[in-house]
Order: structure tokens, then C-alpha cells, then sequence
């Protein structure tokens, strides 16, 4: 399995992550990590990352690409690659958070991908993986057919700073779970599609969103990052989307619960609490304006926050609010 850094080598300045999330993949998940010029290359140029995807796509002994973690400037990489040498020889990508660039494009050419799973973050928790996201990694990698999302019963969005190396001895403490909002009344099933909803507001400003244009009727799945963008920048960018006809396409709405806290962006436990609400109110908001006839779940774990389940990008899911019950197919 090859690792790469589409976004950026984060492994060169939090080597301890790093290491820790290969050391499970060699020892937990029995897998062979294969690195690249620029895995470990934080000052690389995009046409080097891209050589790198090129190169892991082209090596017939990968079976399959995982990154070491997102960043934000993968969106440079996307006009180096080469449709012809991913076409050529498919292999399931593994990423999320700025790794959507990447997602979207395999999508375009209808090649496998997850959303979820990057080697510092995952693999490389602190203490132990959580088990929910080890149940979702080892069905992907393994086990293949119908998956079923749950909700978790502890989950958190607070950081363990990689700076100070004896965070990586320790399991963060979880919040109780939160359950998941459900609005609805009718089963759909379809592909599902989407990811970090900044990375496609800038993928739409770059003119490299690389949805269909045709009625898709499909699976919407959103969620936001740690740079935790406010509620009214949430509305506008599913506004631009409304306005260009794209959230009146899907026929359900997946919403990932919303990282509420950082290292760099500090709030109490009351205003991580608002800001969540807000975020929510933004979202049923737009799509009432868009799509009020949509299916939505909120509260999934699908991104920043942990445990995160894993994803099958274009693959299909069903969304059944009558027995409130979610399922993939891998």
C-alpha cells in the first residue's frame, strides 16, 4: 500500500503520529506502507505531489493509496494529473478534508475511493484507535459489502497537541453520544457524494467541481473542518450551491457532526454547544430554501471529529428514516 501527501508532508514536523499510524498498519491491519518522495516533504511543489499519485497509481504491487493526513493546497495538484494513469490500473483511495479534491476526481473518472482513514489521524490516534473507526477501516479493507452506520456512544472533537510527545500514550476523553437528528419519511437509496464542504466551495470557485450535470438523485454528504467556519459562511456556501442548482439534485443530506473546538480556536463547552446548533440551523436553512423535501440525518460521525466511519465515495448507501438506520456498501 502506498502512503502520499497530496496536501502537504505534515509527517516531516509530527514525525510521532506518523510513525504510530504505520506501526498499526504493519503490526494491527497487516499492510506494507510504501512512501514517496514527498510523504515526509512539507516544502513540495504540486507537480511533485503529483508525480508521487502517478507514480503509486503506476506501481502494480499497490493495492491501495492512503494519505497522511489533508492540508489545503491539494486543489494546485488536480490540473498535473493524468486521468489515463488512475484509469489504467484502479486502486481504492483512502482520505478526507482536503483529500476531497482528490476524492472528487476519482469520482469523475468512476474509480473506487473513501472518504475517511488518513494515516496521522486515524491510525495514528493517541493511545489506541478508537473502535468504531477500526470497525470501519477493517470492513473497507476486508470484509467489502453492506455496512452499517451507528451512532457512537463516546465521541470528541478536542485535539491532543502533537507537540508534546506523551499525548500519544493516552486515549482522549469522550463526551457521551449524541444520537443522530433525523428529518424524513421516506427510504433512499443512491450513490453518495461530497465531503468537506470548504474544499468544495473552493473546488466550485475554481471551476473544478467535477459533479455530473445531469439529475443525479443521489446521496449528499457534507462536513466542515477545524478551521470551523461560522454559521453564516456555512448558509452562503450551500447558498452558492442552491443558486447553482446543486443541492436540489440530492434526494437525501448526510451531515457530519461539526469540530467545535481546537487547538487554535479554544470555546467552552456552552459555546461549542452553539456553535454546533448554528451550524445546524444554517444547513436546514438552506436546504428548506433549496430542497425542502430532502431526507436529512445530522450528527454523523463522517469527519473532523472522532471516531470518524469511513465512507465509500460513489458508492451506495441507504438512508431509512422510518428505522433510523443508515447503510454503505463497501
Amino acid at each position: 500500500m502506498a502512503i502520499v501527501s497530496p496536501s502537504g508532508g505534515l509527517p516531516e514536523i509530527f514525525p510521532g503520529p506518523y510513525e504510530l499510524g504505520l506501526r498499526r498498519l504493519r503490526d494491527d491491519f497487516g499492510l506494507e506502507p510504501v512512501e514517496y518522495p514527498t510523504t515526509r516533504k512539507l516544502a513540495s511543489t504540486p507537480e511533485e505531489r503529483a508525480a508521487d499519485l502517478h507514480a503509486a497509481w503506476s506501481d502494480p504491487s499497490i493495492r491501495a493509496v492512503f494519505a497522511s493526513i489533508g492540508g489545503d493546497d491539494q486543489l494546485t495538484v488536480l490540473k498535473h494529473l493524468d486521468a489515463a494513469v488512475f484509469q489504467a490500473d484502479p486502486k481504492p483511495f483512502f482520505g478526507y478534508s482536503d483529500n476531497t479534491n482528490l476524492l472528487n476526481f476519482l469520482y469523475s473518472l468512476g474509480l473506487p475511493a473513501f472518504h475517511g482513514g488518513s494515516v496521522m489521524v486515524q491510525f495514528g490516534r493517541s493511545g489506541a484507535m478508537h473502535p468504531d473507526t477500526e470497525r470501519s477501516l477493517r470492513a473497507a479493507l476486508f470484509t467489502g459489502g453492506e455496512f452499517e452506520l451507528t451512532p457512537a456512544e463516546g465521541w470528541t472533537d478536542h485535539d491532543h497537541d502533537w507537540n508534546v510527545p506523551e499525548n500519544l500514550e493516552t486515549d482522549p476523553p469522550l463526551f457521551p453520544g449524541t444520537g443522530w437528528t433525523w428529518s424524513g419519511s421516506r427510504a433512499v437509496t443512491g450513490k453518495l457524494w461530497g465531503g468537506c464542504l470548504e474544499i468544495l466551495d473552493w473546488q466550485l470557485a475554481a471551476n473544478r467541481w467535477m459533479l455530473p450535470t445531469e439529475s443525479y438523485g443521489g446521496i449528499l454528504f457534507l462536513e466542515t473542518s477545524e478551521e470551523m467556519p461560522s454559521s453564516d459562511a456555512v448558509y452562503r456556501m450551500l447558498r452558492n450551491f442552491g443558486e447553482r442548482g446543486l443541492l436540489e439534485r440530492f434526494d437525501a443530506v448526510l451531515w457530519g457532526r461539526p469540530k467545535s473546538t481546537s487547538l487554535d480556536h479554544e470555546l467552552t463547552a456552552a459555546e461549542s454547544v452553539a456553535y454546533v446548533t448554528g451550524q445546524y440551523l444554517a444547513a436546514d436553512r438552506a436546504l428548506a430554501e433549496y430542497n425542502p423535501d430532502v431526507v436529512v440525518v445530522k450528527g454523523l460521525d463522517i469527519g473532523h471529529t472522532d471516531p470518524m466511519l469511513v465512507l465509500p465515495y460513489g458508492g451506495h448507501a441507504t438512508v431509512d428514516p422510518i428505522a433510523r438506520r443508515i447503510t454503505v456498501s463497501y
